[in-house]
């Protein structure tokens, strides 16, 4: 303790109580285990916050001071075996990569799925990385998308990226855009869903909306009609924050679940006619996009080195665009039928 009674910046973050925010869920208490490094990248990407303001190390810690640190999963004891597992990298450079990541990959270890998973495939294709060769269950990881949705993520290469990009992400200014083939015709051309989302206290595979807004999370998805097929329609969502099944769970709970989507009512014929023939046909939409129909299209964000915007795009998947061609006809048949 110094003369004037305040605690040195990095004696305080040892002892002072700590927050770590995640990106991908939960809170933990920060721990002293958590070396000098790491803690010195996040104060210098402004990653560290007393009373919600971005500090330096030299800062003098006071009694009751609440201080934040942003920053990724912490590292946890399970063992990766890199697999030499073929990538979509449409962009990289020193500090980062862009995966395209096809649907039916898993992006990190869990339940169920300890191999086969993107982080796997990191491992490898990164293994001359420090930050690769520990074996970090989610090393590189600033977000995640679902094992059945395709597109795009960013991978931190270095511990300077890994903190710039996850406070990108913690202050919602990261850009991104999904495509989504909901059932149903919105009467608006856009709109804003807003609710709180957290786990269903009916089936813990679920997330569900919380209107109250006493439970879960802060949720806020932006969508537009990028085209109308009638019974079902594509859009475009923008994530103004990052939460669990968000779309998938935000477009049920306004009556246009996901096409296909099993887990949230999508999976069944929810609007059209009682034919044999329209049933046989969705069936087989069903078959060509054996999953939720959405797609990580667009990612934009401030380069962690260079200061500058950058703006990545992916295009539909072969499944997704086959399934919209073919409502694409369906739709033409019905308009030509009606003239």
């Amino acid at each position: 303790m110094h003369k004037n009674g305040w605690r040195p910046f990095w004696a305080a973050l040892g002892a002072a109580l700590l927050v770590l925010l995640p990106l991908v869920g939960g809170t933990v208490l920060l721990t002293r285990q958590m070396v000098r490094t790491r803690i010195q990248t996040a104060v210098d990407s402004g990653s560290v916050l007393v009373g919600g303001r971005p500090v330096k190390s030299s800062y003098k810690v006071k009694p009751l001071d609440r201080i934040t640190v942003v920053m990724p999963y912490p590292k946890r004891e399970v063992e990766i075996v890199p697999q030499n597992i073929p990538l979509d990298i449409p962009y990289e450079d020193d500090d980062l990569l862009i995966v395209d990541k096809p649907a039916g990959m898993v992006v990190h270890p869990g339940h169920g799925n300890w191999d086969g998973t993107l982080v796997n495939a990191l491992t490898y294709h990164l293994r001359t990385l420090p930050m690769f060769r520990e074996g970090d269950l989610r090393a590189g990881l600033v977000h995640r998308i679902d094992k059945d949705t395709s597109g795009l993520l960013v991978v931190a290469k270095n511990e300077r990226a890994h903190a710039r990009l996850a406070k990108q992400f913690f202050d919602h200014t990261i850009v991104r855009r999904y495509y989504a083939l909901v059932w149903g015709n919105p009467d608006a051309d856009e709109g804003t869903i807003e609710g709180n989302i957290g786990r269903s206290p009916k089936d813990k595979l679920q997330m569900c909306v919380f209107a109250d807004g006493e439970q879960g999370k802060h949720a806020v998805t932006h969508w537009r009609v990028v085209r109308r097929y009638g019974y079902v329609t594509l859009v475009e969502c923008r994530l103004e924050t990052g939460r669990t099944h968000q779309i998938r769970v935000h477009m049920a709970w306004k009556g246009f679940p996901l096409f296909n989507d099993s887990r949230y009512g999508g999976a069944r014929i929810l609007k059209g006619t009682t034919f044999s023939k329209y049933r046989q046909f969705v069936e087989n939409c069903f078959a060509l996009l054996p999953r939720q129909a959405l797609h990580a299209r667009c990612l934009g964000f401030v380069h962690p080195s260079t200061g500058r915007e950058v703006y990545f795009e992916s295009e539909l998947p072969a499944d997704f665009r086959a399934v919209l061609d073919r409502w694409e006809n369906y739709a033409a048949h019905v308009r030509t039928d009606a003239e």
